[in-house]
């Protein structure tokens, strides 16, 4: 195993003490371990393509780090009432969207092709700034005011990246279509 799968390995065994952390109460040691989880999302995508150690792999590991650790997060956030259920729901619908219509391409196709989208990158990274300040904010450090716009940004991020995925996942099923009749 290479280093950023075991980077991969690591934010996926942090979930559960991310979500102990949180439901106890302590905040502090919440606020550093998903910051240190983010770091380590970065990290582990710098050093793999950096050091050429991109593996099919951690194609998968990636990926499957970042849902659960953000799942987990908004989950966690909005059953403590920190985040609004509405926004937890549109998340968690975008992303069974986006893992459905990966499966019905790769059917429909005979391959699975993820390839992660600009938009997509922009709203992991608005979702991981949201989870970020709202744990800084129960760290007895209110943050008057800078949640709600977060809030709406991490909103408009998971719509537009939801619907970047459909459309482009539809036109690539009707190019494959047209390349079967020419």
């Amino acid at each position: 195993m290479n280093l950023p799968n075991a980077l991969s390995f690591l934010r996926i065994l942090s979930v559960p003490l991310l979500i102990w952390l949180v439901v106890e109460n302590h905040s502090l040691a919440a606020l550093w371990l998903f910051a240190l989880s983010g770091l380590t999302d970065s990290l582990d995508g710098f050093v793999a393509k950096r050091f050429h150690l991109e593996t099919e792999l951690g194609q998968y590991l990636d990926p499957l780090a970042d849902k659960l650790l953000l799942l987990s997060g908004f989950i966690t956030l909005t059953f403590l009432d920190l985040l609004p259920l509405w926004l937890t729901l549109m998340v968690v619908t975008r992303d069974v969207l986006i893992v459905g219509g990966a499966l019905v391409y790769q059917v429909i196709t005979g391959r699975l092709q993820i390839r992660p989208l600009w938009i997509s990158k922009l709203n992991t990274v608005s979702q991981m700034l949201l989870l970020f300040l709202v744990l800084w904010s129960i760290t007895s450090r209110p943050l008057h005011g800078w949640l709600e716009p977060f809030i709406w940004l991490t909103a408009m991020t998971t719509l537009l990246s939801g619907g970047s995925y459909v459309f482009e996942w539809s036109r690539m099923v009707a190019q494959q279509e047209r390349m079967k009749r020419a």
